[in-house]
Protein backbone atom coordinates (compact mmCIF):
# COMPACT_ATOMS: atom_id res chain seq x y z
CA UNK A 1 0.00 0.00 0.00
CA UNK A 2 1.27 3.44 -0.89
CA UNK A 3 1.04 6.29 1.63
CA UNK A 4 0.12 9.79 0.45
CA UNK A 5 -0.17 12.99 2.44
CA UNK A 6 -2.59 15.80 1.73
CA UNK A 7 -3.39 19.16 3.21
CA UNK A 8 -6.90 20.51 3.71
CA UNK A 9 -7.99 23.89 4.99
CA UNK A 10 -9.67 23.75 8.39
CA UNK A 11 -13.23 24.22 7.11
CA UNK A 12 -12.90 21.44 4.54
CA UNK A 13 -11.27 19.08 7.07
CA UNK A 14 -14.11 19.77 9.49
CA UNK A 15 -16.72 18.97 6.82
CA UNK A 16 -14.82 15.82 5.84
CA UNK A 17 -14.71 14.67 9.48
CA UNK A 18 -18.47 15.24 9.73
CA UNK A 19 -18.93 13.17 6.55
CA UNK A 20 -16.80 10.39 8.04
CA UNK A 21 -18.84 10.37 11.22
CA UNK A 22 -22.21 10.47 9.41
CA UNK A 23 -21.26 7.55 7.16
CA UNK A 24 -19.73 5.35 9.87
CA UNK A 25 -16.12 5.37 8.74
CA UNK A 26 -13.55 4.64 11.41
CA UNK A 27 -10.76 6.61 9.74
CA UNK A 28 -10.06 9.20 7.07
CA UNK A 29 -8.09 6.81 4.87
CA UNK A 30 -10.96 4.42 4.18
CA UNK A 31 -13.35 7.31 3.53
CA UNK A 32 -10.86 8.84 1.08
CA UNK A 33 -10.31 5.48 -0.69
CA UNK A 34 -14.08 5.06 -1.15
CA UNK A 35 -14.49 8.60 -2.50
CA UNK A 36 -11.63 8.07 -4.95
CA UNK A 37 -13.08 4.72 -6.12
CA UNK A 38 -16.50 6.34 -6.55
CA UNK A 39 -15.12 9.15 -8.69
CA UNK A 40 -12.95 6.84 -10.80
CA UNK A 41 -15.92 4.53 -11.46
CA UNK A 42 -18.18 7.46 -12.30
CA UNK A 43 -15.71 8.89 -14.81
CA UNK A 44 -14.95 5.47 -16.30
CA UNK A 45 -18.66 4.87 -16.91
CA UNK A 46 -19.20 8.38 -18.32
CA UNK A 47 -16.22 8.24 -20.69
CA UNK A 48 -16.52 4.73 -22.06
CA UNK A 49 -19.45 2.55 -22.97
CA UNK A 50 -17.14 -0.13 -24.37
CA UNK A 51 -16.27 -1.91 -21.13
CA UNK A 52 -18.05 -4.40 -18.94
CA UNK A 53 -19.90 -3.99 -15.67
CA UNK A 54 -21.77 -5.72 -12.93
CA UNK A 55 -24.96 -3.92 -12.06
CA UNK A 56 -28.13 -3.84 -10.05
CA UNK A 57 -31.36 -2.51 -11.45
CA UNK A 58 -34.06 -1.84 -8.89
CA UNK A 59 -37.55 -0.64 -9.64
CA UNK A 60 -41.04 -0.51 -8.14
CA UNK A 61 -44.18 -1.17 -10.13
CA UNK A 62 -47.90 -1.76 -9.62
CA UNK A 63 -48.57 -5.37 -10.54
CA UNK A 64 -52.20 -4.53 -11.41
CA UNK A 65 -51.02 -2.38 -14.34
CA UNK A 66 -52.27 -4.03 -17.51
CA UNK A 67 -49.76 -6.72 -18.59
CA UNK A 68 -46.86 -4.81 -17.03
CA UNK A 69 -45.31 -7.85 -15.31
CA UNK A 70 -45.40 -9.72 -18.63
CA UNK A 71 -43.82 -6.79 -20.50
CA UNK A 72 -41.02 -6.52 -17.92
CA UNK A 73 -40.42 -10.28 -18.08
CA UNK A 74 -40.26 -10.08 -21.87
CA UNK A 75 -37.58 -7.35 -21.69
CA UNK A 76 -35.51 -9.49 -19.31
CA UNK A 77 -35.91 -12.59 -21.50
CA UNK A 78 -34.84 -10.58 -24.54
CA UNK A 79 -31.56 -9.87 -22.69
CA UNK A 80 -31.27 -13.18 -20.81
CA UNK A 81 -27.49 -13.31 -21.26
CA UNK A 82 -27.11 -10.25 -19.01
CA UNK A 83 -29.25 -11.47 -16.11
CA UNK A 84 -27.53 -13.29 -13.25
CA UNK A 85 -30.24 -13.22 -10.59
CA UNK A 86 -33.41 -11.47 -9.58
CA UNK A 87 -35.35 -10.72 -6.44
CA UNK A 88 -39.09 -10.00 -6.31
CA UNK A 89 -40.63 -8.49 -3.16
CA UNK A 90 -44.33 -7.76 -2.56
CA UNK A 91 -44.40 -4.34 -0.88
CA UNK A 92 -48.17 -4.17 -0.38
CA UNK A 93 -51.34 -5.35 -2.14
CA UNK A 94 -50.48 -3.37 -5.27
CA UNK A 95 -46.76 -2.67 -5.48
CA UNK A 96 -43.75 -4.89 -6.09
CA UNK A 97 -40.03 -4.20 -5.84
CA UNK A 98 -37.77 -6.06 -8.23
CA UNK A 99 -33.99 -6.14 -8.22
CA UNK A 100 -32.10 -7.56 -11.19
CA UNK A 101 -28.41 -8.40 -10.87
CA UNK A 102 -26.65 -8.21 -14.22
CA UNK A 103 -23.23 -8.59 -15.83
CA UNK A 104 -22.20 -7.68 -19.34
CA UNK A 105 -21.24 -4.89 -21.73
CA UNK A 106 -22.05 -1.45 -20.32
CA UNK A 107 -24.09 -0.46 -23.41
CA UNK A 108 -26.26 -3.57 -23.23
CA UNK A 109 -26.83 -3.30 -19.47
CA UNK A 110 -27.85 0.35 -19.88
CA UNK A 111 -30.19 -0.58 -22.74
CA UNK A 112 -31.89 -3.29 -20.66
CA UNK A 113 -32.26 -0.92 -17.70
CA UNK A 114 -33.65 1.85 -19.89
CA UNK A 115 -36.13 -0.55 -21.51
CA UNK A 116 -37.43 -1.73 -18.12
CA UNK A 117 -37.60 1.74 -16.57
CA UNK A 118 -39.38 3.14 -19.65
CA UNK A 119 -42.26 0.66 -19.35
CA UNK A 120 -45.50 2.45 -18.47
CA UNK A 121 -46.18 1.83 -14.77
CA UNK A 122 -42.57 1.30 -13.65
CA UNK A 123 -41.62 3.77 -10.92
CA UNK A 124 -38.54 4.56 -8.90
CA UNK A 125 -36.12 2.84 -11.28
CA UNK A 126 -32.41 3.04 -10.46
CA UNK A 127 -29.38 1.48 -12.15
CA UNK A 128 -26.09 1.10 -10.31
CA UNK A 129 -23.09 -0.10 -12.33
CA UNK A 130 -19.58 -1.06 -11.26
CA UNK A 131 -17.00 -1.27 -14.08
CA UNK A 132 -15.21 -4.64 -14.18
CA UNK A 133 -12.67 -6.60 -16.14
CA UNK A 134 -13.94 -10.00 -17.25
CA UNK A 135 -11.70 -13.05 -17.31
CA UNK A 136 -12.62 -16.63 -18.12
CA UNK A 137 -10.79 -18.96 -15.75
CA UNK A 138 -10.72 -22.51 -14.50
CA UNK A 139 -9.09 -23.39 -11.20
CA UNK A 140 -8.14 -27.00 -11.40
CA UNK A 141 -7.91 -30.16 -13.42
CA UNK A 142 -11.14 -30.75 -15.29
CA UNK A 143 -12.83 -27.58 -14.04
CA UNK A 144 -15.26 -25.92 -16.38
CA UNK A 145 -14.10 -22.40 -17.24
CA UNK A 146 -16.23 -19.68 -15.71
CA UNK A 147 -16.24 -15.89 -15.75
CA UNK A 148 -14.62 -13.79 -13.04
CA UNK A 149 -15.59 -10.12 -12.71
CA UNK A 150 -12.85 -8.01 -11.13
CA UNK A 151 -13.65 -4.40 -10.18
CA UNK A 152 -11.34 -1.98 -11.99
CA UNK A 153 -10.84 0.23 -8.93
Amino acid sequence: MERITMSLDSALAEQFDAFISEHGYTNRSEAMRDLIRQQLEKERLEKSEDGYCVATLSYVYNHHELELASRITEVHHHHHELNLAGLHVHLDHDNCLEIAIMRGPIKKVQALANAVMAERGVRHGKLHMVPVALAEESHGHGDTPHVHSRPLT
